[in-house]
């Protein structure tokens, strides 16, 4: 019989095989280690009533909805998995009910903020070891709007400098072929021309070993140039893919077009950027007009 342990292994690395990011591994083998903690008998045992006793624990831990709403999803991602290799009858966890999330407009920075920042980046001003290569990741989040999994996936054949196109690879191993602006490509044909990788390293950006930059380290340049230039330490990854698409649709890109460049399976993921773009038009018109 395969241990508890050994089985949640098995599904973390089914999942690398399928290309899932490194954030989405670490939370799902924290969350299934937890709950193996509390139930550690064969998933065959873990019944709907065991489940549910579970979710009221979290519940009392003042979690959030979101994170309650991962901690589910992975471990109906892992019943799924079970019940693939025939080891439970069903897939308990899809009885669970799911907390509701409060909707929230993310929160967009403006394009002369965006601008600043990655224009002060290899400006001489701070003793960084590789600005060529921080200035072209900056440049690929907010020129290109990838995720931070998706840039750090990036291989160096994904480029096609001559034709302005990068191929992404997204959620779910699914493809994409993205644009790269003028400036991007500036940026990045300055980093091509520093860029020491270990011998056979396919990783566009690399650490100071030469090996794959990692989402962590490249959070770690997001948040100190965003708290040396712009003194915003809220300001991440993700806020220039927010900034990519508001500012995308501000200046008249057709929502479905914006969809397909994101990379998003559904439409309505892509649509709360239209609430975001209405706020700032009325921002602009209370401001701005004398009858507002």
């Amino acid at each position: 019989m395969i241990s508890l342990p050994q089985q949640i292994a098995d599904f973390l690395d089914e999942l690398r095989r399928q290309n899932v990011s490194p954030h989405t591994l670490r939370n799902y083998g924290l969350d299934l280690a937890q709950f193996a903690a509390h139930f550690p008998h064969p998933p065959d045992r873990w019944t709907v009533l065991i489940l549910r006793s579970w979710l009221a624990e979290l519940h009392t831990h003042a979690l959030s909805p979101v994170t309650i709403r991962r901690k589910i999803a992975a471990l109906r991602s892992f019943f799924q998995f079970l019940l693939k290799r025939g080891l439970v009858d069903f897939n308990a966890a899809k009885l669970l009910r799911t907390p509701k999330v409060p909707k929230t407009l993310p929160r967009v920075m403006s394009e002369d903020t965006a601008n600043n920042l990655i224009d002060q980046i290899d400006n001489g001003k701070f003793e960084k070891p590789f600005p060529e290569r921080d200035r072209a990741l900056f440049e690929i989040l907010y020129g290109c709007g990838l995720r931070i999994s998706e840039l750090c996936g990036l291989d160096l054949p994904d480029l096609d400098l001559s034709e302005n196109w990068m191929l992404v690879r997204g959620k779910g191993r699914k493809e994409r072929q993205v644009p790269i602006g003028q400036s991007a490509v500036a940026a990045l044909l300055r980093y091509l021309e520093v860029r020491s990788p270990q011998s056979e390293e396919r990783g566009l950006f690399v650490n100071f070993r030469g090996k794959r930059l990692t989402d962590r380290g490249a959070r770690g340049i997001v948040d100190f140039y965003a708290r040396m230039i712009a003194q915003d330490p809220s300001i991440h990854p993700h806020s220039f893919r927010h900034a990519y698409a508001t500012h995308l649709l501000t200046d008249g890109a057709d929502l479905r077009a914006i969809q397909e460049l994101l990379g998003h399976a559904q439409l309505s993921t892509t649509q709360k950027y239209t609430q975001v773009a209405l706020n700032d038009l009325l921002a602009v018109y209370d401001k701005s007009h004398p009858k507002a």
